[in-house]
């Protein structure tokens, strides 16, 4: 009876005792989740560093907004007086703004945070309210605007993608499958093209206008025996499906043709571009005087690249040069920075730059319009990233490139002049000055000269060195920084540390590999944490701060208890292009598990807080394949797995444009594809693996996880699978996805890789 007293007493107490502990862990668990979901806010908390010039009527001034919208404060900046003012008194703008509204406008700054200026800039026209006002700047008299308003006309200027005359009168739009043009000073439209039908697509937002506006060059695709992929609608009263095309290696591609519109009268020519089938066409640009239109055709394998000249007005075409390679070319640069980053004719319409690999590396030649080269102007063991500006009466080039081979991620700005002489590297902070290739949309984070060519703003950054925008002569002097991150709400709400920068070798013990890791907010040496991977097949690993939602995401993640790395692969970097060959045709784009693991081992040997016996990897979109090639090449390293809407897991059905110019067409090297399949691979899976996939991915469709979900069936494996009905690439199809996703890669790790959360 003593005894049995005794253990009720002990076991009473314990409750008492243990019952705290636990709601303390419940109570971090959930703080931490709140946390993980404010991360993917990340950009929200950084307060100034990327601004956004308006440059005005002489090509060198400009405006800015910064503050909005609590406390909006708009400057005018002069370069050639190195002034940086505010454009607006302030008081004097509220006080004649309330007294047309009757009361105080919205928050304490300027109450607008966009405008335009009119009568040669000494009047702006400004929206509050949903009311147009026109301002008089010498004595801050306004009235209501006039309809419809100068503001209401912008409406009628250029959406997304539409393509806007040099003469600013015109806009290219489609509607129907046809092409429009729009008018911008009344907004009356005119159709252009009347035979328009469902997958015979005008490239309306590449089309490029001629100097003078009076024609337009434009790609027409024909996709009408492109293989069909259906888009089955599940969440309709009856199911139904979407049909559209999806282009497979070795099966029927795009054909492409390209035509010459003549405005306003719509003739249309066409331009003999040749016979060969599925070859793929880039409009590069005008000659100034509008005689001939260069464009690119570039074969199906990416083996050949013709530089061609077409006639304008009869359609014939001249070959300029070609160039071939054994193996393929390393990179297609239009889907980076579209071709004006590797392309551009000098004033004089005799000569223009191109960027090739000729010598090895990307560079910048000089050539004249028979295509005889004049001179490389750039040189040496680094690549050339985009052409930036060209300047005639200075006669200098500026371009971006990684000219720092000890820091080779990091982008300059350099010039040259016409003579390839005077090399100059522009951009001092050993930082990014420009944008990479997976956020190039973002132009607040590029290099930008002013319309002069006589000044440029740079903004740069590292993972732990917040933004900062300068202003620059075109020469690279400093002039003054412009504006400069505030990060102490990112301190203080999200409790952001910052990120451990490596370098390791990779499996061949001399390729030097660069990471980035990711630890927990509350990070304790003394702990073993669980250890996470991001992986991609190109570069992850964020270089700049505000980087893309990959590395917020990564962030949030290992603040839930995890240590988590990326690092980019062998041959990232711009290593060359001699280096990147040495990867062709060696199936799944020369990636291996084998980088992975070597990092892992390194960087474990000097950080025993990383626990080997617990380690997961995670991909998404093009990082999907890397992510699941390591759970089944390396079983006893990644035991849990999470693959996100992946396109890479097996070869026959990847897009040709990146898996043909390696292995070639699947007729003719089915050994080569079959190599590259993860799905024979299957039975190797060892670990718990999660997939997910929306039902109307039209980018990674998602029979690239059905295929892997009939491959894991065969051998016999448990996986878990999560679909999104009717959900696209982005899972923003319903504001639920998002989060929903997000959250579940998150209790997948939480659950199998069991962090130490509250201890």
């Amino acid at each position: 009876m003593l005894k049995q007293r005794g253990i009720f007493s002990v076991l009473a107490t314990s409750l008492i005792i243990i019952t705290p502990l636990i709601n303390a862990q419940e109570t971090k668990q959930t703080e931490q989740e709140e946390l993980y979901l404010r991360y993917m806010k990340f950009r929200s908390y950084v307060k100034g560093g990327i601004i956004e010039p308006h440059w005005m009527e002489d090509g060198n001034r400009f405006w800015f907004v910064e503050g909005a919208p609590e406390n909006t404060v708009i400057y005018l900046v002069d370069p050639v007086a190195n002034q940086k003012t505010e454009l607006f008194n302030t008081e004097r703008l509220r006080k004649a703004i309330a007294n047309v509204l009757g009361h105080e406008p919205p928050y304490n700054g300027v109450p607008f945070n966009d405008f335009i200026f009119l009568e040669g800039e000494k009047v702006v026209e400004f929206n509050v309210e949903d009311k147009d006002f026109i301002l008089k700047l010498d004595d801050y008299s306004i009235s209501e605007a006039l309809k419809p308003s100068e503001r209401e006309k912008k409406k009628w200027g250029p959406e997304q993608y539409e393509v806007l005359s040099p003469d600013g009168l015109w806009i290219l739009t489609i509607k129907d499958h046809n092409l429009w043009l729009r008018s911008t000073s009344d907004g009356a439209e005119t159709q252009v093209t009347t035979d328009g039908v469902k997958d015979y697509r005008w490239q309306f937002w590449k089309a490029k206008w001629s100097p003078n506006s009076s024609e337009l060059a434009i790609v027409r695709e024909d996709w009408r025996d492109v293989p069909k992929l259906p888009l089955i609608q599940w969440l309709k009263p009856e199911e139904g499906v979407v049909w559209t095309r999806r282009e497979r290696p070795g099966l029927p591609l795009r054909q492409c043709e390209l035509y010459i519109l003549e405005i306003p009268s719509v003739h249309q020519v066409r331009i003999v571009a040749g016979e060969e089938p599925d070859q793929r066409l880039e409009i590069l640009g005008w000659r100034h005087d509008g005689s001939e239109l260069f464009f690119e055709r570039i074969n199906r394998e990416w083996k050949r690249r013709d530089l061609m000249a077409a006639n304008t007005k009869t359609g014939s075409c001249r070959v300029v040069w070609t160039r071939e390679t054994q193996t393929s070319f390393a990179s297609d640069p239009s889907e980076c920075y579209e071709v004006d980053g590797y392309f551009a004719f000098l004033p004089d319409g005799m000569r223009f730059i191109r960027t090739s690999e000729e010598d090895g590396w990307n560079h910048l030649y000089l050539y004249d319009v028979e295509g005889k080269p004049i001179r490389q102007l750039t040189k040496g063991t680094f690549p050339v990233e985009r052409l930036v500006a060209v300047d005639d009466v200075s006669e200098q080039v500026y371009f971006t490139a990684r000219v720092d081979r000890q820091r080779p991620y990091d982008i300059h700005l350099c010039r040259v002049n016409y003579e390839g002489q005077g090399f100059t590297r522009l951009t001092e902070a050993s930082a990014n000055h420009d944008s990479t290739r997976w956020v190039w949309r973002d132009y607040r984070q590029t290099i930008r000269f002013s319309p002069s060519k006589e000044f440029f703003l740079d903004t740069y950054s590292t993972v732990n060195r917040p933004p900062v925008v300068e202003l620059r002569k075109a020469d690279g002097t400093l002039l003054q920084t412009l504006s400069r991150a505030n990060i102490d709400k990112l301190r203080e709400e999200l409790e952001w540390n910052p990120l451990e920068k490596f370098v390791v070798q990779a499996a061949d013990g001399k390729t030097a590999l660069y990471g980035v890791l990711f630890k927990p907010y509350d990070f304790d040496s003394n702990k073993k944490y669980p250890v996470i991977e991001f992986v991609h097949y190109d570069e992850i690993v964020p270089r700049t701060f505000i980087s893309n939602l990959t590395s917020w995401h990564a962030q949030a993640l290992a603040n839930q208890g995890f240590i988590l790395f990326m690092v980019d692969g062998r041959g990232t970097g711009g290593r060359g292009k001699k280096f990147w060959e040495t990867f062709y045709g060696d199936g799944f784009y020369g990636i291996s598990s084998v980088d992975h693991v070597a990092t892992l081992l390194q960087l474990a040997q000097k950080r025993p807080y990383m626990d080997l016996d617990r380690v997961g990897v995670y991909g998404i979109s093009g990082g999907g394949g890397p992510a699941l090639l390591a759970m089944l090449q390396a079983p006893e390293i990644y035991k849990v797995g999470v693959i996100g809407e992946p396109c890479d897991l097996d070869p026959f059905e990847m897009e040709p444009r990146w898996i043909e110019p390696l292995l070639g067409l699947p007729q003719d090297n089915p050994e080569g594809y079959h190599r590259a399949s993860l799905l024979k691979l299957a039975e190797n899976l060892k670990g718990k693996l999660l997939l997910i996939h929306g039902t109307s991915d039209e980018a990674c469709p998602c029979y690239n996880t059905i295929k892997t979900v009939e491959a894991l069936i065969r051998a016999s494996k448990p996986f878990d699978l999560l679909i999104f009905p009717e959900e696209n690439h982005d899972f923003g199809r319903m504001p639920e996805n998002w989060p929903y996703y997000l959250d579940s890669v998150r209790r997948y790790f939480v659950e199998h890789l069991k962090p130490e959360i509250g201890r």
